[in-house]
C-alpha cells in the first residue's frame, strides 16, 4: 500500500494532534536515501536518523564512536528521500553533554547541513539546559529516557531500566522536566510497560516506545532489525517482519553460481 504523496509534511503539531486523538505514531530508523524513500512511500510518520548507524552501518559495538559529521552525512540522504515523514536526527555522544553552547552548535549544524526537522538527545534533568538552548533557537527536540545507549558503560548492561522504585521515580521526574523544557516528544527505551503507560498518560506530549509496551503514543524500531538484515539479534521487543539476511544471502549465492557457471550474463543480457 503506497501512501498518497499529496499528504503534507508531518510536523510536531501533527504528532501532538495524533496523541490527542489516540492515533499511534509509527517511527522507524533510516540511514540512507534508498531506505528513506521506501519508508516514506510506506507512510511512516517519523524517520529517525539514529546513532544506531554506529552499530548497523559501521559495525561498532556501541553508539559512542559515531561522529557529528557522520550523522550529518546519514541525515542528508534520509532528508532527500523523505517528502512526507518528519526526520529527526540523533545528536551523537560528545556533541551535547555538559555544554549547552556546544549542544546548540551541534543541533544548528545538523539542521543547516542536513535539512532535518528536529534533533534527539538522551538524558533527563542533566540535559535540560541544552534542550532549552536548542529550542530557543527554533529547533524541535525529542527526548530519550530509559535505556540510553550512549550511557552503556555507566549501566554496564542493556537490560530493562527503571524496574526499581528509585529509578522509576527519577524517570518520572526526568520526563516532566523534558516536557517542561519544551521537548515535542520523548522516546522510552526498555522500561516496564506499566511505567510507560503511567508516564504516557501523565504527559501532553507523545511518547515513542521501544521495548516499552503497547501504551506509548507511538513505536520505533531499528529498521535493519525489523527487516531482518541484522543476523542473530532477537530481543524480546523486536518483531521481525522480513528475513532479508537469508534473502540477500541466497541471492548473492545464486549470482556467484551463475557467474562461475558462465550462465550470467546470457544472450539477452548483453549488447
Amino acid at each position: 500500500m503506497s501512501v498518497n504523496k499529496e499528504i503534507k509534511r508531518i510536523t510536531t503539531h501533527i504528532l501532538q494532534e495524533m496523541k490527542q486523538r489516540g492515533e499511534k505514531i509509527a517511527m522507524l530508523t533510516a540511514y540512507d536515501y534508498s531506505m528513506a524513500t521506501i519508508l516514506d512511500d510506506a507512510g511512516l510518520d517519523v524517520l529517525l536518523v539514529g546513532d544506531s548507524a554506529s552499530n548497523v552501518m559501521a559495525g561498532h559495538e556501541t553508539t559512542l564512536p559515531i561522529t557529528l559529521d557522520q550523522m550529518i552525512y546519514h541525515a542528508q540522504g534520509v532528508v532527500r528521500g523523505a517528502t512526507r515523514a518528519f526526520v529527526v536526527v540523533d545528536l551523537p555522544f560528545g556533541s551535547y553533554q555538559g555544554n549547552s553552547k556546544e549542544a546548540l552548535n551541534s543541533a544548528i549544524r545538523i539542521m543547516k547541513e542536513s535539512g532535518a526537522h528536529g534533533v534527539k538527545l538522551e538524558g533527563g534533568v542533566e540535559v535540560v539546559e541544552s534542550i532549552q538552548r536548542i529550542i530557543t533557537a527554533g529547533i524541535p527536540v525529542m527526548g530519550h529516557l530509559g535505556l540510553t545507549p550512549q550511557s552503556i558503560y555507566k549501566f554496564g548492561t542493556y537490560t530493562v531500566r527503571a524496574k526499581d522504585e528509585e529509578e522509576a521515580n527519577k524517570l518520572k521526574t526526568d520526563i516532566l522536566a523534558l516536557q517542561d523544557a519544551g521537548c515535542f516528544a520523548v522516546v522510552l527505551e526498555k522500561i516496564p510497560a506499566k511505567l510507560a503507560k503511567e508516564v504516557s498518560e501523565s504527559l501532553h506530549i507523545p511518547t515513542i516506545g521501544i521495548g516499552a509496551g503497547p501504551d506509548c503514543d507511538g513505536q520505533v524500531l531499528v529498521v535493519n532489525d525489523m527487516i531482518g538484515l541484522t543476523k542473530g539479534f532477537r530481543p524480546r521487543f523486536l518483531r521481525q517482519y522480513l528475513d532479508l539476511y537469508e534473502g540477500i544471502l541466497g541471492a548473492a549465492q545464486s549470482y556467484i553460481k551463475d557467474v562461475k557457471a558462465k550462465d550470467f550474463p546470457n544472450e539477452k543480457e548483453q549488447y
